[in-house]
Order: structure tokens, then C-alpha cells, then sequence
């Protein structure tokens, strides 16, 4: 079985988009998008929580020591870890908070990664957000990588709002609310012209440094 690619519909969205002239300009600069879609659950969403405001890199490390110390990587042995173990995957005191949040919502009950698939956008937006450490940046990520909701537009994203204004050519890097409402034009296939502006901005940067890997959630809240 082949890769999976994020969010759902992807090509058929870009097909509906390739008639702009910023997204054909895209795609015959940097190619289709083509991110890897990740498992509905808790290793997913808690990497998430460990790319909150650090560099893509830096979150991968720190997952994949945790990964090679907490097996399975599940909310029951992640909870039997001290502090000093997660210190040494490189959690900040905040981010041991959110994880053990995270990990006993599951444990509990009182949070169900299931559930998520068939509730609404806004649904399973709330129910991500109501999660102490995941705000709506966390949130709108996961939906868009985990869930593969297509029409995702994550206007916090940092990545997001330089992709937009070098492509659009505005004077200014777009805040959030300005960037919402640029977004709306491209429902419903949002995600997917979010992925389109991550490919500009990836191809952007890998061409200035080629040894950085072709992934991006750009640091968020």
C-alpha cells in the first residue's frame, strides 16, 4: 500500500485550484504537494504539541527520542514516564503538562480520537481545543493531517502567512485575521490551498538550504 497523502480529495482539489494563476505558478515552480498523511491518535496530536513554537526539526528529534523510549508511545506508558525522562527527549516543563493532560484525557475516557472521525469540522474542532495546550493552530493542523478535512484554512500558521504574501505579492506578511478572510475565496478546498502555499515555501527554502527535509507545520499555537 502506497503513501497517503493529506488531507482527502487532494488531487481533485488541486485539479479545482489549477486554474488560478498563483496556484498554476506554484505547481509549475514547485511541483503538487505531497504530505504525508499521519494516523488519527495520540503520537500524532502529541507531536503536534511538541511542534508548538520550535523549528520542525527540532520537534522531529524530540519525538523520535521519545518514540525509542516510551513503547508503545501510548498514553499508559507515557504517563509512567518521570520528568527526567521527558526532559531528556527535550519537553519543557509546559509541554510535560499538555502531554500528561493529553495522555490522561485519553487513559480516561474522556477524550476519543474515534470520535473525531465522524464529527463535523467545528466539532472536532471544539473538542481539540477544549484539550488544555491545544489551541486553534494545534488544532486546524490536525484536522487537516490526521483527519484529512480538505477545507482547513490555518491562518496562524507562520509558514502559511509568508507563503501568502510572497505569492500574492503583498507589501506585508498577512496576520491572522487578514489571512482568514484572503482564505475564504478558496473554499472548499482550503486545505488544499494551504498545502499548495507549504509546497511554494518549502521549495523557497529547501533551494536556499537543500539539506533541510521537505516537511512543514511552521511553529504555532
Amino acid at each position: 500500500m502506497g503513501l497517503i497523502y493529506a488531507p482527502e480529495g487532494l488531487d481533485d482539489g488541486i485539479a479545482a485550484l489549477a486554474g488560478e494563476r498563483v496556484f498554476r505558478a506554484i505547481i509549475e515552480r514547485a511541483g503538487a504537494p505531497r504530505f504525508r498523511r499521519r494516523r488519527n491518535g495520540f503520537p500524532t496530536l502529541l507531536h503536534i504539541i511538541l511542534e508548538q513554537q520550535v523549528s520542525i526539526d527540532a520537534a522531529a528529534a524530540m519525538h523520535r527520542r521519545l518514540a525509542g523510549l516510551c513503547q508503545p508511545l501510548a498514553p499508559e506508558t507515557f504517563l509512567a514516564l518521570d520528568d527526567a525522562s521527558l526532559r531528556s527527549c527535550g519537553f519543557s516543563r509546559q509541554k510535560m503538562g499538555y502531554g500528561r493532560g493529553l495522555a490522561e484525557a485519553v487513559a480516561t475516557g474522556r477524550f476519543d480520537f474515534a470520535a473525531l472521525n465522524d464529527a463535523s469540522d467545528d466539532d472536532a474542532r471544539a473538542s481539540l481545543i477544549a484539550l488544555k495546550g491545544i489551541g486553534r493552530w494545534s488544532a486546524e493542523i490536525y484536522l487537516i493531517f490526521a483527519l484529512g478535512r480538505p477545507d482547513i484554512w490555518p491562518a496562524a500558521d507562520l509558514g502559511l502567512q509568508l507563503a501568502v504574501a510572497e505569492c500574492l505579492g503583498l507589501p506585508d506578511r498577512p496576520k491572522e485575521p487578514a489571512l482568514r478572510d484572503i482564505g475564504d475565496q478558496w473554499q472548499p478546498w482550503r486545505s488544499v490551498a494551504s498545502c499548495l502555499f507549504w509546497q511554494s515555501y518549502l521549495h523557497a527554502r529547501n533551494r536556499a538550504a537543500p539539506q533541510l527535509a521537505p516537511e512543514l507545520y511552521a511553529a504555532g499555537g
